[in-house]
């Protein structure tokens, strides 16, 4: 079983991007939540673009990817969960509950550290949200943020991790979506995942609603942590998306989107920056 998810790997997360991405691009258009400042041919070839980029760029660096490292943990006996007789199933529910903590906080400490911000900031840069804005991220975060997963992975020695990986990759595409839901029903969704309304709120050019609603599949780290805002205070059909910089058109092409984390501007925009004011 263990070779075939191995084997397969690329297919079945390839599969599920493309299912899931079409799924959301229907609802969009369907029901849209906010009127777009920009066409898509002007956003979703640089931001698909980033997406085919950064999927070669992981590809040749880590072949096996974070699935080939939980293999190679179990077979080596590293980790939290190779120490203890538990339950597969409960070793997975625990290592995708406890994966998706670790990426809170990695979300957090890429707004709270200058450096990092200004490679996460391209993610922010984006002049429109939707379901592109899910995959906009610079490769250097990528690989940073590859090598981070591996890290928790192996020490946790969870069992492997597609489930996680192509669940991470979905809840991305979901709560970025310009997509709208019933209000009652966003209500409760937002106490078990986190909703478009939700995380939309995080892509405020308002510095203290940018540093709020960091999950990305589960909404408790939020709450648990402070880090929770309900709603936008200009609304979501006022809201300004984006940041202070990088907001002409040009700026959403891929090679100036390649190159603004060496390009001068808000480096103060960070949790260690400034408060609410926009």
């Amino acid at each position: 079983m263990i070779d075939t998810v191995l084997a397969n790997e690329a297919e079945i997360r390839l599969s599920a991007f493309l299912g899931i991405l079409i799924a959301v691009v229907a609802w969009e258009f369907a029901a849209p939540r906010r009127v777009r400042n920009f066409s898509r041919w002007v956003r979703w070839p640089s931001n698909l673009g980033i997406v085919a980029l950064n999927t070669i760029v992981v590809r040749l660096l880590f072949p096996a990817a974070a699935v080939g490292v939980a293999w190679t943990a179990s077979e080596k006996g590293w980790g939290l969960f190779q120490s203890f007789e538990v339950p597969t199933a409960v070793a997975i529910i625990v290592s995708v509950v406890l994966l998706d903590f670790f990426i809170y906080l990695q979300h957090v400490l890429f707004h709270a550290v200058p450096g990092l911000w200004r490679l996460h900031r391209m993610h922010h840069a984006d002049l429109d949200f939707d379901v592109t804005t899910g995959a906009r991220f610079h490769p250097i975060e990528i690989v940073l943020s590859m090598i981070i997963k591996m890290g928790a992975i192996a020490a946790l020695g969870a069992p492997p991790v597609i489930i996680f990986e192509v669940l991470l990759n979905a809840t991305a595409m979901f709560n970025h979506a310009n997509a709208k839901l019933p209000l009652a029903l966003d209500r409760v969704l937002r106490l078990f995942v986190v909703t478009p309304d939700m995380h939309r709120v995080h892509h405020s050019v308002i510095v203290g609603e940018t540093n709020s609603n960091f999950g990305f599949n589960l909404p408790w780290w939020d709450r648990l942590f402070g880090t929770y805002r309900d709603q936008p205070a200009a609304g979501h059909d006022g809201m300004t998306i984006g940041i202070e910089v990088f907001r002409e058109g040009g700026d959403l092409r891929l090679d100036k989107m390649l190159v603004q984390p060496f390009r001068e501007g808000a480096d103060d925009y960070a949790i260690t920056g400034r408060g609410d004011s926009g």
